[in-house]
């Protein structure tokens, strides 16, 4: 079992009523179970775990960091993705299993006016924001990458939808005073390497993205204070852009006066300077960017591979969809391989970050398969690929997916 399962208690704060400590039981032991996934480069059986702390039924893809997946039946049920099934990344093992939040300080430093560390009390007295956004791993899908590549081998289920509370990182700066020749600001956490001189996970935004206003310092999740896993006690929000920069458990801030060139930057992350990030199997000499905005990306939600429909039936669909770095603007169904797309109803609208369900009807031929396939288009008319595309990090999938289904 990891560390973190073995977790019987910590510090918290909750909401505005100012600090105190929270008693967490140890979780049950989970009654493995066995889920397959539908990766063409294996393994593709996974346990279902409840041995984390504040987590539900998970799929386990690695318990130290621990990697837990979202089973995708979640996310027929509504566009938020409940707290105790998001999902969890972690790279480095050593996650601290208790917070004290009357010693913890957040430091922001650097080219600015004034160092600043700030206690908790301080930030949960600052003006509040609130925004929906998807939080979704650089690799999710990178199972489904042929040939495969090496890394975590999620399936669909490495991401989630949450309203985010908390406050801007503008306030936070303007606080400290940002100096001329700001460049950038980086961001990193309590977490650490195990082995000695590995890199520290450290990530860094543009200082006119960072002071964009959106992006934000986050102390409740969908209502709830974050979970340990998942951040707690401060997480940035960096709507519109992958998981990466979505520093968990946030201790230090630094505006930079240089580019950074630290190892998760320069080296890390990074995807080719391509259409959709992609590139041919064995393919060098392309030039490279850090990872950034997310793609356009649809799913059927009510019905899996293999699913059984009557012959000539009227068949109720359902999915969700998200624009990427902006908002949905259309999500289109076929089921004659892309010959013909037919619009889908739209749900309510949450925000430009937020997913959306849609829902449609399709009608069954008479007989043999058939693959029900969607497309998201988002509000810069950007819509998702008709081909998967390759990367040797296995980042970025956005092809249109399809669900084969069998008449019978």
């Amino acid at each position: 079992m990891s560390p973190l399962c073995a977790l019987t208690s910590r510090r918290s704060f909750l909401g505005h009523a100012g600090l105190a400590a929270l008693g967490l039981a140890a979780a049950p032991a989970c009654a493995e179970t066995i889920i397959k996934l539908p990766l063409p480069g294996g393994p593709q059986s996974r346990p279902i775990t409840t041995d984390f702390p504040q987590k539900g039924a998970m799929i386990l893809q690695r318990s130290r960091p621990p990697l837990l997946e979202t089973p995708f039946e979640v996310f027929d049920k509504g566009i938020f993705t409940p707290n105790d099934q998001f999902f969890v990344r972690w790279h480095w093992a050593d996650v601290p299993t208790e917070i004290d939040v009357q010693k913890y300080r957040l430091a922001v430093r650097g080219n600015v006016n004034q160092v600043l560390s700030l206690p908790l009390q301080d930030i949960l007295g600052m003006p509040r924001m609130e925004i929906a956004a998807v939080n979704q791993c650089s690799g999710n899908s990178r199972g489904l990458f042929a040939p495969p590549v090496a890394g975590a081998q999620w399936a669909n289920g490495a991401m989630g939808n949450a309203r985010w509370t908390g406050v801007r990182l503008k306030d936070v700066l303007d606080r400290a005073g940002v100096k001329a020749g700001a460049v950038a600001v980086r961001f990193s956490g309590l977490d650490d390497a195990l082995i000695e001189g590995a890199p520290k996970l450290m990530k860094s935004l543009d200082i006119d993205h960072a002071r964009d206003g959106e992006v934000m310092i986050a102390y409740q999740m969908s209502g709830e204070q974050l979970p340990l896993l998942n951040g707690f006690p401060l997480r940035l929000i960096v709507p519109g852009w992958y998981s990466t920069y979505w520093v968990k458990m946030l201790s230090d801030i630094e505006v930079l006066s240089a580019p950074d060139d630290n190892y998760w930057m320069k080296t890390a992350y990074r995807v080719p300077d391509t259409p959709h990030a992609s590139v041919t199997p064995g393919q060098t000499g392309y030039k490279t960017v850090p990872i950034n905005r997310m793609a356009p990306r649809s799913f059927v939600t009510n019905l899996k591979d293999g699913d059984k429909v009557r012959p000539g039936a009227t068949v109720p669909v359902r999915g969700i969809a998200f624009g990427g770095d902006r908002g949905v603007k259309t999500v289109d169904v076929s089921i004659d391989g892309a010959a013909n797309w037919s619009a889908t109803e739209l749900g309510s609208d949450a925000g430009p970050y937020s997913f959306r369900q849609w829902r449609a009807q399709i009608m069954a031929p008479a007989s043999g398969d058939f693959s029900l396939m969607s497309r998201c288009t988002n509000t810069a008319d950007v819509s998702q690929p008709p081909d998967p595309n390759w990367n040797p990090g296995g980042f970025m999938r956005n092809v249109v997916e399809k669900v084969r289904l069998t008449v019978a």
